[in-house]
């Protein structure tokens, strides 16, 4: 199975300066991977180093066939995210602005692929809607689509159901899975501990003392022995 990423003693910080002690782990093509662990563990410094932000601190990243400016990066909504005046259609063409390169305008791959996109996550009805008049649920969908026309081998996901409400959040479970069943391998960082458990085929667990990865079973058995975390 083709990888999308590979650990080997990843130590993810801040200016030289460790969050959290080294990790090991592969995520290959149609893998599922969650995040979990404490507040303050290091998940999000670990998302930037993948996603190229931050150079890790000690360790090696390996992210083969993938070119940083073009994965698939869905982050939590901001107040400055909600309120966009674009259109549903330029929020989802503007993932394609790393790989336009120098050109000054979207070419016709572009359009297609934001097209495509939004036809995906179930939005290619509201292309022409404004992105702030939206629900909370239709507009993580419409940054999902734009994340999708960034890349659509690797998605890295930042807490992708906070905020949304219970409907929102199993719809944008679902969709994730028929992604993932096409082959998308999915990075996600989550508290969200019922929904990683029934979505997630392996688990990377940072902890203040510990980490673990392994796939979702191996992890249900070492968390029934280590109670804490």
């Amino acid at each position: 199975m083709e990888e999308r990423i590979r650990a080997r003693g990843l130590t993810p910080g801040y200016e030289g300066r460790a969050v959290s002690g080294p990790v090991d782990f592969v995520l290959r093509r149609g893998d599922w991977l969650a995040v979990l662990g404490e507040n303050g563990a290091g998940k999000t410094t670990l998302l930037r180093t993948v996603l190229g932000l931050l150079p890790p601190v000690a360790g090696c990243l390996e992210t083969p066939g993938l070119v940083p400016g073009q994965l698939g990066w869905l982050p939590q909504q901001t107040a400055v995210q909600r309120d966009m005046p674009a259109s549903v259609w330029e929020v989802a063409l503007s993932g394609r602005q790393g790989r336009r390169g120098w050109r000054p305008f979207y070419g016709r791959e572009d359009r297609a692929a934001a097209a495509r996109a939004l036809e995906q996550v179930g939005m290619a009805g509201f292309a022409r809607r404004r992105f702030r008049e939206l629900s909370g649920g239709q507009r993580q969908r419409v940054l999902l689509a734009r994340a999708l026309c960034a890349g659509d081998q690797l998605l890295l996901l930042d807490e992708p159901v906070t905020g949304l409400d219970s409907q929102a959040a199993a719809g944008m479970y679902r969709l994730l899975a028929e992604l993932n069943r096409q082959g998308t391998a999915i990075f996600m960082i989550s508290h969200d501990l019922a929904g990683a458990r029934q979505y997630a085929s392996h688990v990377l667990y940072l902890g203040a003392q510990t980490s673990f990865f392994g796939t979702r079973a191996e992890y249900e058995n070492w968390k029934g022995e280590n109670a804490w975390a």
